[in-house]
């Protein structure tokens, strides 16, 4: 057992199944919109769900965030708590995401943490590279947390990642940093949700400013996104659907015959014109040409910031963090049934959408935003006919020094980013997401099905 535990939560009546909410149709319907559309303002709530309000953690205590009426949440694996193994827990919380384990749910959670050294052994880099994974054990009768443990160590800069169809997480270094020994970073991590990662590099997945991937679970196609401007589409075409390490192709979208900027693309754009070219060298080394650089010079598309990404509904959603007319953020969505890319929505202001970040999907269908702005951050909530809504506001100020059992210091956290927003995928009635700074993570349970997630 962990040191670190949390109380029960009174848990709601919530119906079981995982359902899409019929009420409130596909949100493919998204992908009809013409071309230049403006995007839904911001709701002041969810129109299912009600106003937020302060909401305390039945951990602390502490009003740490808002939700709906009828939410309610725990927080557990607070920076420099006790895990299981006797490590301390790193810092800088971030992409996540949940995998069933019987009754229990396993959480394999990024530290987006830089220079080293290494927080466990074995490791990948000992010496410069302080960022990896943590897993955690959440009991979601109980909501308690059970147990916590190191399980990737020696990487760099873990941004985020993404979940694969048989189980595993991929944890993405988001950097091209070359230690002083000659280890290169910017590479794909392969995960398992138990026990500790064997820390080899996926190389034919590439080396570049890695951000997220998404697998369409039909084929094993590997969708990457690259945090950087000008940034590609990637997808990996596996040798072996399912075993990453036996290696594969590494492609970039192109749209159209010549290259083509999406920087300025506004909600409702769609691309059908599209193919992917091939990354020759998609491991360069110090010197040599990236692999965006390879890509556009084959005609590849640009984009600005690439960062989420999450499969659901049978598509991929990719994230632009500073994309749009207003470079507040785009979300595309991306068929590869029929081949086509359509902005679903450019942000028209921060007072819409401020710099979304991490993305997934619910069980249900409904997609959830992170926001990764300046000032107020917030969870938002998409729903079928574009409108976006605040879920939940980051309010954290911690009036004490290291509480539960953490190492974290008093202070005004509300401009922290949320990350890592997750549903457990049995029946949705959890959401794990993280607050970067001071790093906490968040169980929120209640009433999904009355809204659109």
């Amino acid at each position: 057992m962990s040191t670190e535990h949390s109380p029960s939560v009174q848990r709601r009546t919530i119906i079981q199944g995982a359902a899409a909410l019929a009420a409130l149709g596909p949100l493919g319907a998204l992908g009809a919109r013409t071309a230049g559309a403006a995007p839904m303002a911001r709701a002041p709530f969810g129109p299912d769900y009600g106003p937020l309000r302060p909401t305390k953690d039945q951990t602390t205590g502490l009003e740490l965030i808002t939700l709906p009426k009828g939410f309610e949440y725990v927080s557990f694996g607070w920076t420099g708590s006790l895990m299981s193994d006797g490590l301390r827990t790193p810092r800088a919380h971030d992409g996540m995401a949940a995998f069933r384990d019987g009754d229990l749910v396993r959480l394999v959670r990024n530290h987006e943490v830089g220079g080293g050294p290494a927080f466990a052994s074995p490791a990948y880099d000992a010496l410069e590279a302080g960022g990896g994974t943590t897993t955690l054990v959440f009991d979601p009768d109980k909501g308690e947390l059970v147990e916590s443990y190191a399980s990737l160590a020696g990487t760099r800069t873990n941004c985020a990642g993404g979940p694969t169809p048989w189980g595993t997480w991929l944890s993405c270094e988001e950097t091209t940093h070359i230690s002083a020994d000659g280890t290169r970073h910017g590479y794909v991590f392969e995960v398992p949700t138990k026990g500790m990662s064997n820390g080899v590099p996926l190389t034919a997945m590439g080396r570049f400013s890695h951000e997220a991937t998404c697998i369409d679970p039909s084929t094993g196609i590997v969708y990457l996104t690259e945090d950087a401007t000008p940034s590609g589409l990637y997808r990996f075409l596996p040798k072996t659907p399912g075993t990453l390490a036996d290696g594969g192709e590494l492609q970039m979208l192109a749209i159209g015959s010549a290259t083509r900027q999406t920087y300025s693309d506004a909600t409702g754009t769609t691309y059908t014109d599209l193919s992917w070219v091939t990354i020759d060298q998609p491991d360069p080394g110090r010197g040599e040409t990236s692999t965006v650089r390879q890509g556009i010079a084959k005609g590849g598309a640009q984009f600005a910031r690439l960062e989420g990404a999450w499969w659901g509904n049978d598509r991929a959603y990719i994230v632009s963090t500073s994309g749009g007319p207003a470079k507040q953020g785009q979300v595309f969505e991306y068929d590869p049934k029929t081949e086509t890319l359509t902005v679903l929505i450019a942000s028209p202001s921060a007072q819409t959408l401020n710099n979304p970040d991490n993305i997934s999907v619910s069980p249900r269908g409904g997609i959830v935003l992170c926001e990764d702005g300046s000032g107020s951050e917030y969870l938002h909530g998409l729903t079928a006919t574009g409108e976006i809504f605040p879920f939940a506001q980051n309010t954290v100020v911690l009036p004490s020094d290291n509480l539960a059992g953490s190492t974290v210091k008093a202070g005004n956290y509300v401009g922290s980013e949320w990350c890592g927003s997750t549903f457990e995928p049995k029946n949705g009635n959890w959401m794990f997401a993280n607050i970067q700074t001071p790093g906490i993570t968040l169980a929120i349970t209640g009433p999904w099905r009355k809204g659109a997630l």
